[in-house]
């Protein structure tokens, strides 16, 4: 693929509790956030939003770290040019004081903003609520979101964070037990589900982290595990993105039904609970 110059996307900002970050919105309908994984809001994140603004949605990015439409696929910049640009916002997303990559037990600071961004989108976009997925080392911000009743949507997408350097991290994710138990309430309360992808092999997110989820949050918590030979060989590192960059966008693939599942999850949940 080539760098996406953000046609058909609206660009602005959002600032909550003196933080402010660039956000990218396209679409009408009830608010969907979309939260890219490493390097950022690259062409296939961009496709994804595509089909999620094509469902009636509005799909709201926030730009948490990277360049937003850079492809980070060595044909278009260079394996050095491609490098460079990983290995500097892996680097900003290590030091950033948002993101919490080891600790456990709690959430990153960043998603009291992200909550506070769904609440202004839902208030902007109307519906019975919001939608959010997060993606790799957003992929828990997600499920930490849905403490509050207006996201009604969370899908978790290969989360990665606390990272797997232990077996206590392995199982564990990043939200509080405070957070997690406000869920599990709306869980059984309200019939919330929360999906989760990943693929069975990738060590970045360990079965037992899906395995906690389940013992956690019981039926409502809907797994989708694919085995890594249903990844897309162009990935650039080994099976991990299931709805970007390891995705087979053909009928039958199961990369695909996994995509469409999260569609079907957004539909049912923001557009026909909405009639």
């Amino acid at each position: 693929m080539a760098d996406h110059d953000l046609t058909g996307y609206e660009q602005g900002t959002f600032t909550h509790g003196g933080t402010q970050h660039r956000v990218l919105r396209r679409g009408t309908g009830p608010a969907v956030i979309v939260m890219a994984e490493i390097p950022g809001i690259t062409p296939k994140v961009l496709e994804f939003a595509d089909r999620v603004a094509a469902i009636g949605c509005t799909v709201v990015l926030p730009v948490l770290f990277g360049e937003p439409g850079l492809d980070p696929h060595p044909d278009a910049h260079g394996r050095l040019g491609t490098a460079r640009y990983w290995a500097s916002t892996a680097l900003k997303v290590c030091v950033s004081r948002e993101f919490t990559l080891l600790a456990t037990g709690r959430s990153s600071r960043v998603v009291s903003w992200l909550r506070a961004l769904a609440a202004h989108e839902h208030e902007r976009c109307g519906g019975p609520g919001v939608g959010a997925i997060g993606m790799c080392v957003t992929g828990g911000f997600a499920l930490a979101m849905a403490t509050d009743d207006r996201l009604i949507a969370p899908v978790l997408s290969q989360p990665s964070l606390p990272v797997a350097v232990s077996a206590g991290r392995k199982r564990t994710i990043d939200i509080s037990p405070a957070e997690l138990a406000v869920v599990r309430g709306r869980c059984e309360r309200e019939g919330l589900q929360v999906m989760g992808l990943r693929f069975k092999g990738d060590r970045f997110v360990p079965g037992d982290r899906f395995a906690l989820l389940r013992r956690e949050l019981g039926d409502a918590f809907v797994a989708v595990e694919l085995d890594d030979s249903t990844a897309s060989p162009e990935g650039l590192l080994p099976p991990h993105s299931v709805v970007t960059e390891h995705l087979i966008d053909a009928p039958g693939e199961p990369t695909r039904a996994a995509l469409d599942q999260v569609l079907d999850l957004f539909r049912t949940r923001l557009l026909e609970e909405k009639l």
